[in-house]
């Protein structure tokens, strides 16, 4: 299977009104936005939409200064704008609630506007989510090889987008380095190597992984406590510098979350085990999960 043919029968459109969002989207019901991680695109979601959208307007987007989104100019306020972003793509397509998939930065992205903007959201998955600012001692993080690589790695591919430094970018994500395919990496290094988007994700890399102003909207573990809709916790068994604990953790603090951990894949398992994935979250949405 290719990008191509997982998304036969979506739709590629520019939405919203305050911003241009791209979105890949599929299907008609409830609607729910997918939100992909930092230095993705909507393609993170490609085994999912179209499956996702037999039950659902299942939206996956390119976030700002990301994939073929707008590139404003950078706020200091990242997470802020991208809560911004989301809301205004609901607006702009007259949805009053939507609900929300967030893999490790959309995760933060997605609970953020869960906590400031409860009223917008109908269920909430957190897969795999970053953003939580923990108590001293209070989960097992591992920063050398989570943010710290990933940084590492982000910054290597941003600086000269080759196949080479754009595999080992996403090598990181997966469980098996054998799940990026060929297409995948071209795809990526032909995002990067656009120049709007390299100087756009140039940015926001070096105001990501802790650094810059990356840090300043992280949520601190006690908010947990306050969100107020049906969440999800998607984990995975090899999740990089932070394991199923954290995503355990993350489960047990917000009232009535559900608990899932993926077994055989680490940073996204929503392309690594796709069949699990969407079964899963669909349960979830559905009230069977």
């Amino acid at each position: 299977m290719t990008i191509w043919t997982e998304l036969l029968g979506s739709q590629t459109h520019l939405l919203g009104e305050k911003y241009r969002t791209r979105v890949v989207e599929a299907g008609d019901g409830e609607p729910l936005v997918l939100l992909h991680g930092v230095g993705g695109h909507a393609e993170a979601y490609a085994r999912n939409v179209t499956r996702l959208g037999e039950h659902y307007r299942a939206m996956a987007i390119d976030l700002l200064w990301h994939g073929f989104s707008a590139k404003p100019e950078f706020t200091h306020d990242a997470v802020g704008t991208y809560v911004d972003q989301v809301l205004d793509l609901l607006d702009s397509q007259g949805i009053e609630r939507a609900h929300l998939e967030g893999e490790s930065l959309g995760g933060w992205v997605a609970l953020t506007l869960a906590l400031e903007h409860p009223d917008r959201v109908g269920k909430l998955v957190l897969n795999t989510t970053a953003g939580i600012k923990w108590n001293p001692g209070s989960v097992d993080e591992r920063p050398a090889e989570g943010r710290e690589a990933l940084r590492a790695r982000s910054l290597a591919a941003i600086e000269n987008p080759t196949p080479e430094t754009i595999r080992t970018r996403l090598e990181w994500l997966m469980a098996t380095p054998d799940r990026v395919t060929d297409e995948l990496v071209e795809v990526r290094r032909r995002i990067y190597a656009d120049p709007a988007t390299n100087i756009a994700l140039r940015t926001v890399f070096e105001n990501s992984f802790g650094f810059g102003s990356g840090p300043n909207r992280r949520i601190s573990e006690d908010r947990l406590a306050t969100v107020s809709v049906p969440t999800l916790v998607l984990w995975s068994d090899h999740n990089p510098g932070s394991g199923p604990d954290v995503g355990r953790r993350i489960a047990k603090l917000i009232p009535g979350a559900a608990f899932h951990c993926v077994a055989d894949a680490a940073h996204w398992p929503q392309w690594e085990q796709p069949d699990e994935h969407d079964r899963v979250v669909l349960g979830f949405l559905g009230g069977t999960a």
